[in-house]
């Protein structure tokens, strides 16, 4: 691994690394990192990593839920404009996200917070106030390369976890299994791990884990405990919830499990069980270090391999924030950018079920595949606006948070996975999306309208493609067309 770790970045090098571990990078990152060995990339990008938002949540996310009373009092006509005011801030917590992907500066941080995000499933279907789904990203994000063992613990009495797998609902004589079967099943040891008694012991050890009816905060009811004697994973005593996790903790398969939902996420869709359990067991002795983790897998002569490159498809989002941040394109407000990666599948915070998103070649079908391409269909129809000050960075918050209006969504619509008409997707366009095509292709040495000698050609699949495209490409093409063209190709799906 040391050798691997010395060898240098060249430009191919860095871009496959950068778009591996965030989104597709600028020029100006790829510049950065081309020439540092891989052990100094991988020790920046985890170094650079943050713990809080750049931009400021949206101010919304402090005012208190209603209480029971103010909720009992409303009108049908109130229940239906509080409704469609959850579903709006809804959006523009979305377009906060998005943002956020799109301006941060530490694009691996929101690739972990979305990855735990799609790990500890919450969705907005069964959490209506969008308060506690903000809050629960925030909590993510603190400790998404932190430990795994302190997010377990704080995210299974987050208030969005327990009312999404009904843990407010387990009481003494009465458990609810939902939250200890996917906690086990989807969270830590992974299936056939455990057994359906190893599932009824431990909610009897969650009861008494509850939210305050008023205020929907995370509150402990004595009352409702079951204090006896519980046997999970063959050990035997009076658990409580947090004992229980700490046994989940200590398995070996937890870490194994972590570390190959990592690989799938960071490396390939063909594990290596014993370079998997290598890392796995660092990942363990480390007391759950997500950096190590990382560290382990970016490092591994596994994620380097030319047959490991081009083999993972982007996500909705690394499709859309990649091609944003990699095309340095200029735009007023997010909300258009929500609704076409919720056109791909991806309806952030609204992940289809407790599983998550399955990923993979999954988030390519016909429609899919459709969208893609009209979304950069719309991104060269936007090189034909004129170009203004650029709006982004931290100081750009507030005036996203005011624009960034956009309908709400139903919610048995949004959940689903559906394709905007292309006229649909063109008005969502609107909203100051510039790309100044002609800037981006002087670091190439050519123009719009001239047409690419094979250099050039060449310089270009490098920028933009894992391999050769698979298409083929008209030979009189211009400068535009051919860039086009090639995130056109089924190629450009790939990282």
């Amino acid at each position: 691994m040391a050798e691997s770790g010395q060898s240098i970045l060249d430009i191919d090098d860095a871009r496959f690394f950068l778009t591996r571990i965030g989104f597709a990078p600028s020029n100006t990152e790829l510049a950065h990192y081309t020439g540092l060995t891989r052990a100094q990339a991988v020790a920046e990008v985890l170094a650079s990593a943050r713990t809080e938002a750049v931009l400021p949540p949206p101010e919304w996310i402090i005012e208190p839920i209603p209480t029971r009373a103010e909720r009992n009092a409303w009108t049908e006509d109130q229940r239906r404009e509080q409704q469609k005011r959850r579903g709006e801030h809804y959006e523009l917590l979305r377009a906060w996200w998005v943002r956020e992907m799109l301006t941060g500066p530490s694009p691996l941080t929101e690739r972990m917070t979305l990855f735990w995000h799609n790990h500890f499933t919450s969705a907005q279907d069964k959490v209506p106030y969008p308060q506690l789904m903000a809050r629960q990203n925030l909590l993510l994000r603190r400790h998404a390369l932190n430990h795994f063992g302190e997010l377990l613990h704080d995210v299974a009495k987050d208030p969005a976890m327990l009312q999404y797998l009904d843990g407010a609902s387990n009481r003494k004589g009465r458990p609810n299994e939902n939250f200890a079967r996917e906690v086990m099943e989807l969270f830590t040891l992974g299936e056939g791990h455990y057994t359906q008694r190893d599932v009824g012991e431990a909610a009897r050890a969650y009861t008494g884990w509850s939210l305050d009816p008023d205020t929907l905060a995370y509150t402990w009811l004595a009352n409702r405990h079951d204090d006896g004697e519980k046997t999970v994973l063959g050990q035997t005593g009076p658990f409580d919830g947090d004992q229980v996790l700490d046994l989940l903790l200590a398995r070996p398969e937890t870490a194994s499990f972590v570390t190959t939902k990592l690989w799938h996420e960071f490396v390939s869709d063909t594990p290596e069980p014993a370079r998997i359990e290598a890392i796995a067991g660092q990942f363990r002795a480390s007391r759950y270090d997500i950096k190590v983790a990382l560290r382990g897998l970016l490092l591994s002569d596994a994620f380097w391999r030319d047959d490991n490159r081009g083999v993972l498809v982007k996500s909705p989002i690394e499709f859309v924030v990649g091609t944003l941040r990699a095309f340095e394109v200029d735009y007023d407000d997010t909300a258009h950018f929500v609704a076409q990666i919720r056109a791909l599948g991806e309806n952030l915070f609204y992940p289809p079920n407790v599983k998550g998103w399955p990923g993979g070649t999954t988030w390519i079908n016909s429609s899919t595949l459709l969208a893609r391409k009209q979304f950069v269909e719309q991104l060269f129809r936007a090189t034909e606006r004129a170009k203004p000050m650029r709006m982004s960075g931290p100081a750009s918050g507030k005036t996203m948070m005011g624009v960034a209006q956009a309908a709400p969504v139903s919610a048995s619509a949004a959940g689903q996975s559906r394709v905007v008409p292309q006229h649909a997707m063109a008005r969502a366009g609107q909203g100051g999306v510039r790309f100044d095509i002609a800037d981006w292709l002087a670091h190439y040495g050519t123009s719009p309208a001239a047409k690419p000698g094979l250099s050039v050609e060449l310089q270009l699949q490098h920028a933009v493609l894992p391999f050769t495209p698979v298409d083929a490409i008209a030979t009189d093409s211009s400068a535009s067309a051919y860039l086009q063209a090639l995130l056109m190709d089924p190629a450009y799906q790939l990282k």
